[in-house]
């Protein structure tokens, strides 16, 4: 099972070539502004490293937010377009789930955050299991304020994760119970591990049902219809 895995919902892009959750070859780079100029070179230096031919690839797998509206637009257009292309299913997964992911601690909760701009956050909670995490709860936008009320009232030993260097300062001020870690962005390596699971244990989601996970309205429209008969790039196909 042979996978691509494209990460582009914060400042952080990468890209992951995978059999299954073991990686092949990657590449990335940390440009708010650079998704879109950063994917297709990256893609085609990891096909060369891997040896693969886009026809070997049996799905592609996403982040598909929350995070930046323009990084998450990139990387999901790219997607189904390759996806398209190659007629292969595309796997949907949550950055919030990929930070968590590879947060390093065995006992604490994890609440993990993506700075969505706007002096908005988005969050999930999380409880660590053996090889892996489990989301406790719904992803919800807080304010800085009110994201910090509610450590106030936990009174669990708490691991936060994600964009943290965009807090306030003085956020973590008097929350002797919270503790700063890594990662701070996802990572494509990450995305590649929980998209292998997602498909081996089928979950595919129809693509007309795939959707960018915003949390607020979008300041534009895609025609995803349009996107998938455009395909990525040209050059691209099963052949």
């Amino acid at each position: 099972m042979r996978l691509v895995a494209l990460e582009t919902a914060t400042p952080a892009s990468s890209v992951a070539l995978g059999e299954g959750p073991n990686l092949v070859a990657t590449a990335q780079r940390v440009d708010p502004r650079g998704h879109a100029s950063f994917l297709v070179p990256a893609l085609d230096f990891c096909f060369g490293q891997a040896g693969w031919k886009p026809s070997e690839v049996d799905a592609v797998v996403v982040d598909v937010g929350p995070g930046l509206y323009s990084g998450i637009r990139v990387g999901l257009a790219t997607a189904q377009g390759l996806a398209a292309t190659l007629g292969v299913p595309v796997i949907p997964v949550s950055s919030l789930d990929v930070i968590a992911l590879r947060a390093a601690t065995r006992r604490r909760k994890i609440w993990a955050i993506v700075d969505v701009r706007r002096n908005e956050l988005a969050t999930s909670a999380y409880r660590p299991l053996p090889g892996g995490v489990v989301r406790e709860g719904q992803t919800i936008l807080h304010s800085p304020d009110g994201f910090r009320a509610i450590l106030e009232s936990d009174p669990e030993e708490v691991l936060l994760v994600g964009d943290t260097e965009g807090l306030p300062e003085g956020f973590l001020s008097g929350l002797h119970r919270v503790k700063k870690g890594r990662p701070r962005y996802p990572s494509a390596d990450a995305l590649l591990e929980l998209g292998a699971g997602k498909l081996e244990r089928g979950e595919e989601p129809p693509p007309d049902e795939i959707r960018p996970l915003y949390l607020r309205e979008p300041d534009v429209t895609i025609n995803w219809g349009l996107l998938r008969e455009e395909g990525p790039w040209p050059g691209w196909s099963r052949s």
